[in-house]
């Protein structure tokens, strides 16, 4: 079977591991400090706090942004069910707002229709790795605190420049879903010096010194609790593996960027076919590749993901849809076409690195079989 996705992992990734247990220091240590550092400058942010997921940075965001009850934000339902379900970690109110069908990202319209005068921020999704205009966004609601769910984003490009440059707080992640992966993991990059310092604290308890830096130190003097924290470490295990996956990064882009043009060219010819595609003002580095099937496609998605599964080819459903789930059933009058059309329709064709082109032909085949009929 063709998965949907197969991370990138090698015998560079097996010695760095090795090495961080011969240190004796696996925890939080010397290897999370220096992946934050070449993160944070991959991504020209000036600095980035790793922590244990994507989510717990995206609460760590809210928190640092002082966001709790009474505050609305706007976020896209069009996303993984956690960038909403974060907002609820603070006691704020997650308020959704509809999407540009061919990005599946927020837009300056979109966020203006979900604005309430107790709309505090914005969580802005690059959706799938397609970067979203956070620029227009920002220009069309100033004094709305705009933060960056890049998530899915390592590697895109937003105006010339890396998506997360410029952003006051972006979270990202590092599951295996993802280019760059760490088995879980994420982190928060932020330009403010005082921001990621609190960040440091927030996720380790709250202590005023790190474990790992008052061990180097030699310190006896006991650290303090500062404020209630948490617990959102990443470790050097996982670091250590970051720090190769990033040193493969560009090769990924390259490569999945060059597959997913190899599906542009092969399923461009198939009526009312919409594909993912890079937007006007960005690069995308196609964490996903997805499709939405036009309304006289011989098959349904449920009927087209069986039949591709009979085929050997994994595909999966689009990006869910947060307003449709249990969780959030009663939350809300949504009136989110886009979103509702686009989750109903769609669905994620295999791409990964390491992808030959008998397997690229044998997805295509599939897909032009379903499309005249099966």
């Amino acid at each position: 079977m063709i998965p949907v996705m197969r991370p990138w992992f090698g015998p560079e990734e097996q010695a760095a591991v090795g090495e961080v247990i011969a240190s004796g220091w696996v925890a939080q240590g010397p290897r999370v400090a220096e992946f934050e550092r070449r993160f944070a400058a991959s991504v020209q942010a000036g600095h980035g706090v790793a922590a244990s997921s994507c989510t717990t940075a995206l609460h760590l965001a809210l928190v640092l942004a002082g966001i709790g009850p009474g505050d609305e934000v706007v976020v896209p339902s069009l996303s993984f069910i956690a960038t909403a379900n974060v907002v609820r970690y603070v006691g704020a109110t997650p308020v959704f707002a509809d999407i540009d069908p061919a990005t599946g990202n927020l837009t300056a319209k979109t966020v203006e229709a979900a604005r309430t005068p107790s709309t505090r921020a914005a969580i802005v999704v690059h959706q799938g790795g397609l970067p979203a205009d956070v620029e227009e966004i920002r220009a069309a609601h100033e004094g709305l605190l705009l933060i960056e769910d890049a998530a899915c984003a390592a590697g895109s490009t937003y105006r010339g420049r890396p998506v997360g440059a410029g952003a006051h707080l972006a979270a990202w992640s590092f599951h295996p879903r993802k280019l760059l992966t760490t088995g879980e993991g994420g982190m928060l990059t932020t330009d403010d010096p005082e921001v990621a310092a609190r960040a440091r604290r927030l996720r380790e308890h709250g202590m005023s010194v790190s474990a790992a830096d008052r061990h180097a130190s030699g310190s006896t003097a006991p650290e303090q609790y500062t404020e209630v924290g948490y617990n959102y470490r990443m470790t050097d295990l996982q670091a250590a593996v970051g720090l190769v996956q990033l040193d493969r990064l560009p090769e990924m882009v390259a490569r999945r960027r060059a597959l997913a043009a190899r599906y542009m060219n092969f399923l461009g010819g198939i009526p009312g076919l919409t594909m993912a595609r890079d937007p006007e003002y960005g690069t995308g580095n196609f964490q996903s590749f997805w499709i939405a099937l036009p309304e006289d496609f011989p098959m349904n998605r449920g009927e087209l993901l069986d039949f591709l599964a009979a085929r050997g080819v994994s595909a999966r459903r689009g990006i869910m849809a947060a307003h449709l789930e249990p969780a959030y059933a009663g939350t809300g009058a949504w009136d989110l076409p886009a979103t509702e059309w686009l989750t109903a329709n769609s669905l994620i064709l295999p791409l990964y690195h390491s992808m030959t082109d008998a397997e690229h032909d044998q997805v295509v085949e599939a897909i032009h079989a379903a499309a005249a009929g099966g």
